[in-house]
């Protein structure tokens, strides 16, 4: 089965929750931020992900302006391969403004923020649910128990819900991204009804 590269779930909502594949090229020893006091954590190259939500109708932390933003790099950096795509799919289906990229440029502020804005970081893959229930405890708990993600550091991009980890390596890339698209499907699909591939 072959999952597109943007899986929408859902047709009314801007707001909602999301799931980035991200391929690193090469090892980095990274700081997250202020994330462990600016500890530096290795990362291996190959495939993470990272769940996050935005649960705004409107604005800066609506759910096309927030994955906009992820695939947007600071300064004069160009942007990820994949945000073009996004944001042609995103008008194709009523999801977000015309134009959702950053007004004024980006700012590195959450975790994740940090991995992607490395050029050796690509978004690959994006799953996106429309809706504006909370769904991130629900998921992360999946994605952690998965036997095919591993846990670099605890609490890792999850500063709203710090029980859980947000931030994952992937150890079989392509067959754990097809579970997690048919799981978020399965569990999902019912209530929002609409997909767009």
């Amino acid at each position: 089965m072959r999952i597109p590269n943007i899986l929408i779930i859902g047709e009314e909502s801007q707001a909602g929750t999301y799931i980035l594949r991200i391929r690193l090229s090469e090892d980095t020893d990274l700081q997250f931020g202020r994330f462990r006091k600016g500890k530096l954590i290795s990362l291996h190259a190959g495939d993470y992900t990272y769940l996050g939500s935005a649960l705004s109708k409107k604005g800066s932390t609506s759910l096309a302006r927030r994955l906009v933003r992820h695939a947007t790099r600071s300064e004069d950096k160009p942007p990820h391969l994949i945000r073009d795509t996004m944001i042609f799919q995103f008008q194709a289906c009523g999801l977000g403004p015309k134009d959702p990229r950053p007004k004024s440029g980006k700012n590195l502020f959450w975790n994740i923020d940090f991995m992607l804005d490395l050029v050796t970081a690509e978004i690959i893959n994006i799953i996106a649910i429309r809706s504006p229930i909370r769904l991130e405890s629900t998921i992360a708990k999946y994605l952690e128990q998965n036997p095919a993600t591993q846990i670099i550091e605890k609490g890792l991009g999850a500063n709203d819900s710090p029980k859980n980890t947000h931030v994952l390596r992937i150890n079989d890339e392509d067959r754990y991204w097809e579970s997690i698209a048919d799981y978020i499907q399965n569990q999902f699909i019912r209530n929002y009804s609409k997909t767009y591939n």
